[in-house]
């Protein structure tokens, strides 16, 4: 299943518009993560696993700079490192996002 909003396409298992997905689908789930390897959005790593047909790259230090982060709240793409300084809650729109991500940051973004 996809779900475009803007022009900006997101891949997944997805249970509504905000970018919840099967896999996370809590009230502050609602970001979707753009992969370097297909330049995709998809609502998780779970998700790509699933439906990509290679396997996930993360984001390196140096790339921190791309928009790779989507509010599925307002739809606003943030740079990785406006979405990793945001304090969970996203800068255009104020929607909280989920904290617990952050424990899958080395699934998606390189780690100092």
């Amino acid at each position: 299943m996809q779900y475009s909003s803007h022009n900006i396409v997101v891949k997944g298992r997805l249970v509504d518009e905000q970018t919840r997905c099967v896999h996370y689908s809590g009230p502050t789930d609602v970001i979707a993560i753009k992969f370097p390897c297909c330049q995709t959005y998809f609502p998780c790593h779970a998700c790509h696993e699933e439906l990509a047909d290679h396997p996930a790259q993360i984001w390196h230090a140096h790339q921190f700079h791309e928009k790779a982060v989507l509010c599925g709240v307002c739809h606003q793409e943030l740079t990785i490192q406006e979405y990793l300084n945001s304090h969970f809650q996203c800068p255009s729109c104020g929607a909280s996002f989920n904290p617990g991500c952050q424990l899958h940051y080395s699934l998606y973004f390189e780690q100092e």
